[in-house]
């Protein structure tokens, strides 16, 4: 995480100009990349400031990327640039020298490193090949808790409503995808702060003999288990493969959609059963990062499984997990969760902190 956030507060100018344009304001006005790396799916914006109250960026142009599909994100950001020539916005694409990456994982020298990813990131790459003169890197889930900062309530769906008025303490913003992303927004004048957290790979903690059966296979293949293990895409399709196990049943569902969708349909116990599974643990696990940060202004939830179930999730054990803290019932019993689309965040968020950092340097 050091590493990772020398190269977030730091990022490089490639000359004195780049960074007298960077300290005065000047270019403020101009068009940039923004991109959120996942490792599903790449979402890429041509975002500039705007004087909305609302947000503080206007994304111009969006595209969203089956990562797969693609030999690298250097790639991606080519060809979107390209993509440009035949917009409203063609005139940007010689002008484009700013980027802000949202990604998951870490930097560690010229490299984003990130196990979830089809393939490596390099940073020098994506200067060299869009002649970038100021590359910044954000964790993608910090990124989207940037963004929850101008999340309507209008644009986000109940799990759980709090028995009072929101507070204006620290957000939790988190959620199962490729892997599981948390961080945390804190409120500040004359600006927020998001605290970056790897709160997925803290050591899963079962609550029912059926989970404690599964860790314990979950800890045939390695001794430490985290809750990432569990509540990911790959996590379910571990759940549902340790199920059919202890079923004595054989493993017919090979992804983790063909899980929710047999799930959802009713067609097969193991999928059944594997999904409820999973959002039990993922209420206890909301609860308890609730109570670890504090979260007092609420939680949204992200990713891209919870929008798909939402149903299922609400008729699950999560609300009963989530609540089952013993003393501090009460305490959560006034904090919302809610679900939200993750679609444009993490580029609004990426490009709004690369923003707020540039007037900040």
């Amino acid at each position: 995480m050091g590493e990772f956030a020398k190269q977030r507060h730091a990022p490089e100018r490639s000359s004195t100009a780049a960074a007298a344009s960077a300290s005065n304001g000047s270019g403020s006005n101009e068009p940039f990349l923004a991109a959120d790396v996942g490792g599903t799916h790449a979402r890429i914006g041509l975002v500039v400031g705007s004087a909305d109250g609302k947000r503080p960026v206007t994304v111009l142009h969006y595209h969203r990327y089956s990562c797969a599909d693609w030999p690298s994100l250097a790639a991606m950001l080519h060809d979107f640039v390209e993509q440009l020539a035949g917009t409203p916005h063609a005139s940007a694409r010689k002008r484009i020298d700013r980027c802000a990456v949202a990604c998951a994982g870490y930097v560690l020298n010229d490299a984003i490193i990130n196990e979830n990813l089809p393939w490596p990131v390099s940073i020098q790459d994506i200067r060299d090949g869009l002649a970038i003169k100021r590359l910044a890197v954000i964790n993608d889930f910090e990124a989207v808790a940037y963004a929850a900062q101008f999340i309507d309530a209008s644009e986000t769906r109940p799990i759980i409503e709090s028995t009072q008025l929101q507070t204006e303490g620290p957000i939790l913003v988190m959620g199962p995808g490729t892997g599981l992303g948390s961080a945390v927004l804190l409120p500040g004048q004359p600006r927020v702060h998001v605290l970056a957290t790897e709160a997925g790979q803290i050591s899963l903690a079962p609550g029912t003999e059926r989970e404690i059966e599964i860790l314990r296979l979950f800890k045939r293949e390695r001794s430490h288990v985290s809750f990432e293990d569990a509540l990911s895409g790959p996590g379910l399709l571990k759940l549902y493969r340790a199920l059919c196990e202890l079923h004595g049943t054989p493993v017919c569902l090979l992804t983790p959609a063909e899980i929710t969708g047999a799930a959802l349909a009713g067609r097969d116990a193991a999928a059944v059963e594997a999904l409820q599974v999973f959002c039990g643990l993922l209420g206890s696990f909301v609860g308890d990062l609730v109570l670890l940060y504090g979260a007092s202004g609420g939680v949204y939830l992200a990713g891209g499984i919870l929008p798909q179930i939402q149903p299922f999730l609400l008729a699950s054990t999560f609300a009963a997990r989530y609540f089952d803290k013993g003393v501090m019932r009460a305490y959560l019993q006034q904090v919302s969760v809610r679900l939200i689309e993750h679609g444009q965040l993490g580029v609004i968020g990426a490009a709004s902190w690369f923003l707020d950092e540039r007037q900040g340097a």
